[in-house]
């Protein structure tokens, strides 16, 4: 029984306090209509004890209605600290033993603009017994894995792993959870908590242990006799038995894990663990994402025979029912033409009264192959329809427009949230789930799609939209040609590199190069040296300088952009930057001897006096340039082999070269 509580005052300060009371609500309420978006809410409940069981009673924050969306409303998940859970707005339960239970509230807000509620554990105190508290059988399989809702960025989950022992007799052994999947750069979720009620104990990654033993189902029971006796059970032939095979599958698919071991669970018993993972905000460009963790159970410590259970969710950015998703939003554009993509169309009547025909038009991105569809699961649960026969039972007819795919149930029975006597929301909700190859030939480019759902004749209600996009991926290029400077004599240049660059991008793509480079050159100087004596007499020199260059060079395209016009021509320009790494230079000075007298107008040519010197001189880092370029390639532009020429302006001297090259992309 709850005591009322009093309020005391008096009399005289009474009408001030209900005026000061009255301001106050009004302002908090401005305040909250200001605020509701970005204030964190919070919901509380009200627990009625009555000996053992206790009656919980929600009071989350008021709804703040989605724009044209369907009527706003709270799903419920209560954790009542015994192991026990619900998902009803009122439920009530009955403990099993005296003490303190630590309970909580998760509310999950649909067709809400608001924040999604926190909320606090509440601490209730059992004092006394006056109820009998039964399990009861509630799981139809040994292992599964539920949520109370959809993964949001920056907002927590809750997890349940639930178990069974299948075993005739008491066993002990081992739980494991993995998450964060290897395709996803970033991290889905952090394991923020794991709560357990019957004793399980986490196990260090050393726990990955495995007998080697498979059970064959014999089993030998105790006796009071001393004798023991053969008990026959039948295998479960869903049962996995390569332990080891198994695990090492899920290590190289998921991240991270956390493994419990269990023990005394007798047989028959069911037992819950819970799991809080909160979701990352970098999972905030992967809405839409549909992602998995995994459970393996291992019933029996003994033996290698253990059960999988996986379990598909969405990332989403809110809880709205009607949602498209995908496992498609994240692609390696090298392998995607040997994969198999899954969509999943979620839907929920919300209507008045039950639906009998929904229909499903969903949008099919170019890149994949419609007439691939298969339907891989659905609910309400119905066979496909015959072709061209109209049939009075229940079906799901799949039909194709222009890019689009149209599902269509027939004569199905989908109660509306607002239909009267419907006290499961789960009940009003649909969804289709099928898989879809690539097209023959597609291009690496984004695609998004999402689908107009029809209820019967009304209008449309239209998904969010599941998006896709490709990994960069890296292509590596060799790439060879040659090069000549207008502004210098007898220039050649070979030269040879790498291009790096992501795989096979359909427009705009940066670009970065390194080559190397054996080059040569000629200098031709020529000038006349006059020594004047004293009878007027000139020996004179005509002087010629021939100066050779044979370099080694290195150019670097730190980064260019390059955009490819079609499968067959690509255009470009970016930075080069130039040094020799080794430079040597041959000077070769040839000086013919003449002696010119210039009063008989007289020039003598002597051979005798010739001179000829040569030097060389070998530099290293020499000779910096940098330059813009601008090019084009024709050939297979994406990928594969293609020409191309380019042309440079240096901002130093020589400022003009133009470049010739064959290039394979791989």
């Amino acid at each position: 029984m709850t005591t009322p509580i009093r309020y005391i005052s008096s009399p005289g300060r009474l009408p001030y306090i209900l005026i000061t009371a009255i301001l106050f609500s009004l302002v908090c309420t401005a305040q909250e209509e200001q605020l509701s978006d970005s204030v964190q809410r919070t919901a509380t409940f009200t627990p009625g004890l009555s000996g053992n069981a206790v009656e919980f009673l929600p009071h989350p924050p008021a709804l703040i209605q989605m724009a044209g969306a369907p009527k706003a409303y709270y799903s419920y998940f209560w954790e009542f600290g015994d192991g026990h859970y619900s998902r009803e707005e009122r439920p009530r339960h009955v403990y099993g033993k005296q003490g303190a239970y630590e309970v909580t509230l998760w509310a999950t807000n649909h067709y809400d603009n608001g924040k999604t509620p926190a909320t606090r554990p509440q601490k209730i105190e059992v004092r006394e017994i006056t109820e009998s508290h039964n399990d009861q059988a509630l799981l139809g399989e040994d292992l599964l894995l539920q949520r109370n809702r959809e993964p949001v960025p920056e907002e927590d989950i809750v997890v349940i792993l639930s178990y069974r022992n299948p075993k005739p007799y008491v066993t002990g052994g081992k739980l494991y959870l993995f998450y964060n999947e290897q395709q996803y750069r970033d991290r889905n979720f952090e394991l923020t908590d794991t709560r357990t009620y019957n004793g399980e104990k986490p196990v260090p990654e050393a726990g990955f242990a495995y007998t080697g033993t498979v059970s064959d189902g014999e089993t030998l029971l105790a006796s009071a006799t001393g004798n023991p006796l053969p008990k026959q059970q039948l295998q479960d032939s869903t049962e996995r038995v390569n332990l080891p095979l198994t695990l090492e599958e899920s290590k190289s698919y998921y991240k991270d894990w956390s493994i419990l071991e269990f023990d005394r669970m007798a047989p028959g018993e069911e037992r819950n663990v819970f799991f809080t993972l909160r979701t990352t905000p970098e999972m905030l460009k992967d809405t839409s994402a549909i992602v998995t963790v995994r459970s393996i159970y291992v019933p029996d410590e003994n033996y290698d025979n253990h059960k999988v259970k996986d379990m598909e969710m969405e990332i989403v950015t809110s809880h709205d029912p009607n949602r498209m998703s995908s496992n498609a939003t994240v692609m390696n554009y090298r392998l995607v033409r040997f994969k198999t993509f899954r969509y999943k169309i979620r839907f929920q009547n919300n209507g008045e009264g039950p639906a009998s025909t929904i229909r499903l038009e969903t949008d099919i991105p170019e890149m994949f192959d419609k007439s691939t569809i298969e339907i891989e699961d659905l609910y309400p649960e119905c066979p496909i329809c015959p072709d061209e026969k109209e049939v009075s039972y229940s079906c799901i007819d799949t039909t194709y427009k222009e890019n689009k795919a149209v599902f269509t149930f027939k004569n199905i029975y989908l109660p509306g949230s607002e239909q009267k006597n419907v006290k499961e929301y789960d009940s009003t909700k649909g969804f289709v789930k099928y898989r879809i190859k690539p097209a023959p030939d597609f291009h690496k480019k984004k695609t998004k799609s999402r689908t107009a759902i029809y209820f019967d004749k009304n209008e449309p209600v239209i998904t969010n939209y599941a998006t896709t996009r490709f990994l960069p991926g890296i292509s590596i290029g060799a790439k060879a040609g040659y090069m000549w400077s207008p502004g210098l004599d007898n220039h050649k240049e070979y030269f040879a590199g790498v291009t790096i660059s992501p795989y096979k991008s359909y427009r705009g793509y940066l670009q970065a190069e390194l080559m190397f480079s054996a080059n040569s050159f000629d200098k031709l100087k020529t000038f006349t040296e006059e020594a004047v004596r004293d009878n007027n007499f000139i020996d004179t020199y005509r002087v010629k300088a021939l100066e050779e260059y044979r370099n080694i060079s290195l150019y670097m395209v730190p980064v260019s952009y390059r955009y490819t016009i079609n499968n067959y021509l690509a255009v470009g320009s970016g930075i080069q930057l130039r040094t020799d790494l080794s430079s040597t230079q041959c000077t070769t000075t040839t000086g013919e001897y003449s002696l010119v007298i210039p009063s008989e107008d007289i020039d003598f040519r002597d051979d005798t006096r010739d001179r000829i010197t040569q030097t060389d001189v070998t530099r290293a880092f020499d000779h910096f340039q940098t330059g813009i370029f601008a090019g084009f390639n024709a050939g297979f532009a994406r990928i594969g082999p293609s020409i191309g020429a380019r042309y440079i302006y240096n901002l130093n001297s020589p400022h003009s070269q133009i470049q010739l090259y064959a290039i394979w992309k791989f």
